[in-house]
C-alpha cells in the first residue's frame, strides 16, 4: 500500500529566496504528521505545493499514489485543505458557507445540507448557523474553516496552523476534534509552530528551518533523550544581570538559562534541590516568586537541533495571537 504523501527533492524559489531546498518526505496513511517551525521556515510554503495553490520548481508531489507534480489538483476530491487565513465569505452565513463549499465538491444538494448541519452541531456553531460569518469571533471562524475543509469527508486533510490566534478553550476544542478525526483514519498534515501541540497531538514530526528539514522522527524517539532529565523552573523578579555567570560557577553540576519574564531555567540529570537556590537567588536581593519541577519535553529536542531557542517560538505565537486573522 503506497504512502498518502509522498515527497521526493521538493524546492521553490521566490526571485532570490530559496523558500524550499530539496526536501523530501513521506507520511503513511492514517498518520497525523506534524511539520514544526518557526515562521518564514518554509511550512505555509510546502503546504501550499502539496495542494495545488502553488507549483514547485524542483521535484516529485504523489498525493495518495496520484502524480500530481504536473497537475495539481489531479487529487484535490481526496483532500481537504484548511489555510492559515480562512477562505470563507464574510456576507454568507455559517450554513451558506458550508453549503457553498460542498457544492464545490459536488454533493448533492441533500447530502451538502446534511453534512453542514451535522458539522455545525459538532463544532458548536448550530445556533450561530444563520449569522453572518463576518460576526463570528476568532475561535467561532477557526471551527467553521475546518468544518468546510472536511465537508466532503477527505481521506486527506491539511491543517495550516489551525489553532493560532484563538482563545484556550477554542484552541482545546480544535486539537480534541483534530485528535478524533485522526482516530477515525483520517490523514493529518499538520503545520505548527505550537511545540506543546505538535508534541500532543503528531504520531511523527519533522523540524523545518530556513526551507531545510533538519530532522524526522516519531515523538516517541525524539524526546527519548531527555526523558530522564531534570528541570526547574524558577520564576523571579529584580534578577542580577550577571547571575547566570555567579550560578554555574557556585552550582557547577548544574546547567542555567535565563529566559523571558524573568524565568530561570535550570537543568540537570539529577534531583535538583530548590532550597539552596532559592536561598542563593535571595542573598543576591532576587524576589522569588515561584518555583516549580516541570518535565523535559520535544521543545528541549528542538532547541537543540535547530539552534533556535523555544521562546522565540513563544513571541511568535503571542503576536500572531494579539495580530488576529
Amino acid at each position: 500500500m503506497s504512502d498518502a504523501i509522498t515527497v521526493e527533492n521538493l524546492v521553490k524559489r521566490f526571485d532570490t529566496v530559496q523558500a524550499i531546498d530539496g526536501i523530501s518526505f513521506h507520511v503513511g496513511r492514517g498518520e497525523l504528521f506534524g511539520f514544526l517551525g518557526p515562521n518564514g521556515a518554509g511550512k505555509t510554503t510546502t503546504i501550499n505545493m502539496l495542494t495545488g495553490l502553488a507549483r514547485p520548481d524542483g521535484g516529485r508531489i504523489r498525493i495518495a499514489g496520484i502524480d500530481c507534480t504536473r497537475n495539481p489538483k489531479a487529487a484535490q476530491h481526496l483532500v481537504g485543505v484548511v489555510p492559515d487565513e480562512s477562505n470563507l465569505y464574510t456576507e454568507l452565513t455559517g450554513w451558506e458557507n458550508l453549503c457553498f463549499c460542498a457544492a464545490l465538491y459536488g454533493m448533492g444538494k441533500k447530502d451538502r445540507e446534511q453534512s453542514a448541519r451535522r458539522l455545525l452541531k459538532t463544532f458548536g456553531l448550530a445556533k450561530a448557523a444563520h449569522r453572518r460569518f463576518a460576526g463570528y469571533s476568532k475561535g467561532m471562524k477557526r471551527k467553521l474553516t475546518i468544518a468546510a475543509g472536511i465537508i466532503h469527508r477527505p481521506k486527506i486533510l491539511f491543517l495550516d496552523e489551525p489553532t493560532t490566534g484563538i482563545d484556550v478553550a477554542s484552541a482545546r476544542q480544535l486539537r480534541k476534534l483534530i485528535d478524533d478525526l485522526h482516530r477515525t483514519g483520517t490523514t493529518i498534515f499538520l503545520t505548527t509552530h505550537y511545540i506543546e501541540e505538535a508534541e500532543r497531538l503528531c504520531d511523527r514530526i519533522a523540524f523545518i528551518v530556513e526551507g531545510k528539514i533538519v530532522r524526522i522522527d516519531t515523538v516517541e524517539h525524539l524526546v527519548q533523550p531527555v526523558r530522564h532529565k531534570k528541570v526547574l523552573q524558577i520564576t523571579c523578579q529584580r534578577l542580577p544581570v550577571d547571575i547566570l555567570d555567579e550560578l554555574r560557577e557556585a552550582f557547577g553540576d548544574l546547567a542555567f538559562n535565563v529566559q523571558d519574564r524573568g524565568v530561570l531555567r535550570v537543568e540537570a540529570e539529577h534531583l535538583i534541590h530548590v532550597g539552596p537556590l532559592v536561598r542563593y537567588l535571595e542573598d543576591r536581593n532576587a524576589v522569588v516568586l515561584e518555583a516549580r519541577r516541570v518535565r523535559a519535553s520535544l521543545e528541549d529536542i528542538f532547541v537543540d537541533i535547530t539552534g533556535i531557542e523555544a521562546e522565540t517560538m513563544h513571541r511568535e505565537k503571542e503576536k500572531r495571537g494579539k495580530g488576529g486573522r
